[in-house]
């Protein structure tokens, strides 16, 4: 199992955390996701290694940016 964390800006309410959680846990691999309003950040558990770029991808199609991954 592997977890990664992202920085997503934009999301200012509870619509934008359920957007971001919908379509990043649409991506191949990804087994749970949890987004956080307060700090912006989203941890995204996985079998494996997730593409970060399709991570990217999917907080892009919600309408939001990532501006940092750890």
């Amino acid at each position: 199992m592997a977890t990664s964390t992202y920085t997503v800006k934009g999301m200012t309410c509870g619509h934008c955390v359920s957007s971001v959680t919908e379509e990043v846990s649409e991506v191949s691999g990804v087994t749970g996701v949890e987004a956080d309003l307060a700090t912006g950040l989203v941890t995204v558990d996985s079998d494996g290694p997730v593409d970060a770029a399709a991570i990217a991808a999917a907080v892009v199609e919600a309408g939001y940016e990532v501006v940092a991954q750890s």
